[in-house]
């Protein structure tokens, strides 16, 4: 995947799948994004390549974030929708060791922060697998979509925006990680941050629901 981040040149041979999606511009990094979202890993293909598309044509930068996002939406839908069909026990087969089975209990533990903190942080995480755990655990639709929406518009259009801006500086970082090891240690930190927050916020909106359940009062949906 980090192919993405050579220059492009002409291809002497037959083009791989990675510059073939590459040329193709939103509509490949859709289809990507579509991809990232299911169960076939393309670690951080999505975000490498929104990247690198913003930093390569900055007036399209809000394009490939649109794109992402969209594409992204997608893909978690027909997760989503394939675990709600085929059910835990199912999907649990397919999966190696019970590994289903364990994030639907992480999920069931931590509820929402998990989601968002594995939509909306760029990551290595199996993000997909948390969309099957809420698909497989009568988690709502309505909130699943409106809950990656938001926190995968957020994340591509930061990258697409900061890629658009700065063009070749942040493609140098993604090249060279370990010459620019200040302000990746300073992302991960951030992103440390971001995940307790989101952890600690899901669970003190959880608490406040069960809270407000005990006393009759109905609490807002989240």
């Amino acid at each position: 995947m980090l192919s993405l981040l050579a220059p492009l040149h002409k291809p002497r041979g037959h083009p791989t799948l990675l510059t073939t999606l590459r040329h193709l511009g939103a509509a490949g990094l859709f289809f990507l994004a579509i991809l990232d979202s299911s169960p076939i890993p393309t670690f951080g293909g999505p975000d490498i390549l929104t990247a690198v598309l913003a930093a390569s044509h900055r007036p399209l930068w809000w394009e490939y974030a649109a794109a992402a996002t969209a594409g992204s939406v997608v893909g978690a839908y027909l997760t989503f929708r394939l675990a709600r069909t085929a059910g835990s026990a199912y999907l649990d087969r397919k999966f190696r060791h019970g590994k289903l089975s364990k994030f639907l209990k992480l999920f069931q533990h931590w509820g929402t922060g998990t989601l968002i903190a594995s939509t909306a942080i760029p990551l290595p995480s199996p993000t997909s697998l948390f969309f099957a755990a809420a698909g497989a655990g009568d988690y709502p639709l309505g909130r699943f979509l409106a809950i990656v929406t938001v926190c995968r518009g957020a994340r591509y259009f930061t990258i697409a925006f900061v890629a658009g801006h700065y063009g070749r500086h942040f493609l140098r970082v993604l090249r060279h990680p370990m010459q620019h090891w200040g302000w990746i240690s300073a992302a991960v930190v951030l992103a440390m941050v971001l995940l307790a927050g989101g952890i600690l916020a899901s669970r003190r909106l959880e608490a406040a629901g069960i809270d407000n359940a005990k006393t009759g009062v109905q609490s807002p949906a989240i």
